[in-house]
């Protein structure tokens, strides 16, 4: 009879210790993305493409009085553009449509101003065509810019104008397969002042591709970065109080940084031409931005919680122009030998993780696994991870990921290296958000602790990497 049971407390005992519930993961704090948000932020780097009317008639706003047969490529291969932009690593291609000069790359019904009425092609070219099939077979996301503002058409200044516009953007949704993002400003005529309609502009995208991330000034579902230099604020917030704002009404300084307490979620997007003007140039061929320049100009925009939209103009026989690719691929090679090597590994200890529980331990911001991610308890807003190399390494490049999907939380963070028996602080920062990369002088250590010093909520650290970048 003792044996029996002695024989159930054990199995009770053993019950209780299989059965007893994991810790629970921190909750969502508000805002948070939605997934297609998500999706968008991990493209991280992808290409605008301005081409058109502008091209041949050498400005950057066209009158849109311009013939359509002035519009001819000789040599137009959309594919190349494909090739160029996978080639240079980067994850999607968004093309100018419509310019403000009203020039449709594609044979709409809303104008006469089109490749259909160009000799190009006999009139039976259509830009979009070729190039949403060319992103297909190269995998690349494929994404639309058409201008609200449009020099050529009869209707614009008046209210039917709004209808030409949303039929515009029927059109091009419904008739090239998946949009990844719907682009568009508020760029007006001073002189003919057209009253947009916004909301209805965005009812249309969403009808027609739910999924589709809607850019503008204002969002709503990304915001411009409030210049076109390329760089995000060093404090970033992806949520953005947007009450009362609309394309076209810029608060730059606003734009730049975010609202740490911003009631949407609406991420940054650096925008930036890889030469001075956004449409081809060949007096600019030799004005392509340096490796130095687009280096400091990714640090400045994926290193600092934002997406990179880098401008190619493509030039008059409708190619991406030789000097702009070699200096992509330039680009391409100084990145990847940048962050070839990630050092971050050896013991990870930290001063609290949520419910002693391995599954939010600070090994899993060493794991490079995105789904798993370093917590601390509820309530705990400020904390520290270390990692110890086992011996001395030299870095000078720090890369942090928080697990956004949860809400950005960090609000001051700062690296710190073992030196002389005691910890000395190298680096202090303000935000992470999806990813944060620091720069600083080559420093050598055998230890190193990244202290949150202070946080919404509780902290959620995906990933943490460190590299030794050639130079410096």
């Amino acid at each position: 009879m003792k044996r029996v049971f002695l024989i159930l407390i054990c199995l009770s005992l053993n019950s209780s210790f299989v059965f007893k519930p994991r810790v629970s993961a921190p909750s969502p704090i508000q805002p948070h993305p939605s997934p297609s948000q998500l999706d968008w932020q991990h493209l991280e780097y992808y290409a605008f493409i301005h081409f058109g009317m502008n091209t041949f008639t050498d400005h950057e706003w066209g009158e849109g009085r311009a013939h359509p047969d002035t519009f001819n490529p000789t040599s137009l291969d959309c594919r190349q553009w494909a090739r160029v932009v996978r080639d240079a690593g980067m994850k999607g291609i968004i093309i100018t449509a419509k310019h403000h000069d009203g020039f449709c790359l594609w044979p709409s019904s809303t104008t006469t101003y089109s490749v259909k009425n160009s000799k190009w092609r006999g009139g039976k070219g259509d830009v979009l065509r070729e190039l949403s099939d060319a992103c297909r077979e190269y995998g690349l996301k494929f994404g639309v810019y058409i201008s609200p503002w449009d020099r050529n058409h009869p209707l614009y200044g008046t209210p039917v104008y709004n209808r030409v516009y949303k039929d515009q953007w029927r059109e091009v949704l419904t008739s090239y397969g998946d949009v990844f993002e719907a682009w568009l400003d508020g760029a007006n005529d001073q002189k003919k002042r057209m009253v947009y309609d916004f909301s209805g502009f965005f009812q249309t995208i969403r009808k027609y591709q739910a999924r589709a991330v809607i850019f503008s000034d204002a969002g709503p579902d990304i915001r411009w970065v409030g210049n076109e230099k390329g760089f995000a604020g060093e404090t970033n917030w992806s949520p953005r109080d947007n009450e009362g704002t609309f394309p076209g009404f810029a608060d730059e300084k606003a734009l730049n940084t975010g609202e740490e307490d911003g009631t949407s979620w609406i991420p940054a997007e650096c925008d930036v031409s890889i030469r001075p003007g956004w449409f081809y140039h060949s007096t600019d061929d030799d004005k392509v931005k340096s490796v130095a320049q687009l280096m400091e100009i990714y640090y400045g925009s994926v290193g600092r919680n934002a997406n990179l939209l880098l401008n190619i103009g493509v030039d008059r026989r409708g190619l991406v122009n030789e000097h702009d690719i070699a200096r992509l691929i330039e680009f391409k090679i100084a990145r990847e030998e940048a962050l070839k090597t990630n050092l971050a590994r050896g013991r990870a200890t930290a001063s609290n993780f949520r419910g002693n529980d391995t599954q939010f331990s600070p090994t899993r911001a060493l794991d490079g696994r995105p789904e798993t991610y370093w917590a601390t308890d509820d309530g705990v807003k400020k904390a520290w991870l270390e990692i110890d190399f086992g011996r001395e390494i030299e870095f000078n490049r720090f890369l942090a990921q928080e697990n956004i999907a949860l809400g950005q939380r960090v609000k001051r963070f700062s690296v710190a290296i073992w030196r002389d028996e005691r910890y000395e602080t190298i680096a202090q920062q303000t935000t992470i958000g999806y990813k944060r990369i620091l720069v600083f002088p080559v420093a050598r250590t055998r230890k190193l602790r990244i202290v949150i010093e202070d946080s919404k909520a509780s902290p959620t650290i995906t990933n943490i990497e460190i590299f030794r970048a050639p130079g410096d």
